[in-house]
């Protein structure tokens, strides 16, 4: 058993990803993240977020609701297969923030690779 629990790994379509429980800040940062090249929709972007959490369409909804509300996304309606389908697309606000939270993250991702490689102890800062 895993000291990460809980830590499921699954393969899928040859990815192997480890499910962590994700916080809403992570999961706006990933939505962001996969807003910044190209628009999408919920099940879209819940299916991409699935490849590392097991969160589900109801959870990722009022997320992009709230980025929504803060400017960080925007929403359209395209007409798919004769129904209307909401898309996602990322703000100018929403770049601005996304550049910040890639900063916030390489340095929490460094710090947490220096602690695991032993360079990072917190006598040694």
């Amino acid at each position: 058993m895993s000291i990460l629990y809980p830590l499921l790994t699954k393969r899928e379509k040859g990815v192997t990803a480890m499910h962590f429980p994700v916080p809403a800040v992570l999961t706006e940062f990933l939505i962001m993240a996969i807003l910044e090249s190209d628009d999408s929709y919920g099940y879209e972007i819940c299916q991409t977020i699935k490849l590392i959490s097991n969160i589900k369409e109801s959870a990722l909804y009022p997320i992009l609701k709230r980025l929504e509300q803060n400017d960080f996304l925007t929403t359209y309606s395209r007409e798919y297969q004769g129904r209307m389908r909401k898309y996602y697309s990322l703000t100018q606000l929403g770049h601005e923030e996304l550049i910040r939270l890639k900063d916030d993250w390489d340095t929490y991702t460094n710090t947490i690779s220096g602690i695991i490689e032993g360079s990072i102890r917190h006598d040694k800062i």
